[in-house]
């Protein structure tokens, strides 16, 4: 597994762009992170370095990445890789790689019960609100008690954007709010 020395890892968690993600860097090594889940894989930069430095603090485990996004179904506007070279990219680092294609809801509700002791869940901004508010239920049958849960939010005007840490319970009352919506509509 192909491992950032701690000058690379400092560079990721101090210096790198874009800046929202060195959150995410920093709780990995504060974290043991085996297992990674992330909803909108882009063109992999993040997944990339997200497994370098889960390999950098947990040497002698099996990082396990899982990655869901719409790839080559993407709109022609929303930039973004295949799922083949996403796949091949990732397949390098050695770690154990999934990618599945789809959007949030149609994804977690085939693959939910096997991404169990998720250990990060990261969420990116571009996903589609009505699609994620809908896999809100699969997500507390993914995580354990130490499980860490990100959700990105777009700043609006100034283009940045920045990572917010979901506790439990936040994630329970986003789950049961589709679960409460969906039975006043039946």
């Amino acid at each position: 597994m192909i491992q950032p020395g701690m000058l690379k890892y400092s560079y990721l968690a101090h210096l790198s762009q874009p800046a929202a993600d060195r959150q995410i860097y920093r709780a990995i090594r504060r974290h043991p992170v085996c297992s990674i889940v992330e909803l909108g894989v882009g063109y992999a930069r993040r997944a990339q370095r997200m497994i370098a430095v889960a390999s950098r603090f947990q040497p002698d485990a099996e990082i396990h990445y899982t990655g869901v996004d719409l790839f080559e179904g993407r709109p022609d506007d929303d930039p973004g890789i295949t799922l083949k070279l996403a796949y091949t990219m990732l397949k390098r680092l050695g770690a154990r790689i999934r990618v599945i294609p789809g959007d949030p809801f149609t994804a977690l509700a085939r693959k939910a019960n096997s991404l169990t002791d998720t250990d990060l869940l990261v969420i990116a901004a571009d996903q589609d609100p009505d699609a994620l508010s809908c896999a809100w239920p699969f997500v507390p049958r993914m995580i354990h008690g130490n499980s860490l849960v990100f959700l990105e939010q777009s700043d609006g005007d100034r283009g940045t954007s920045r990572f917010k840490r979901l506790e439990r319970q936040e994630i329970d009352e986003l789950a049961g709010m589709v679960s409460r919506r969906n039975r006043l509509a039946a």
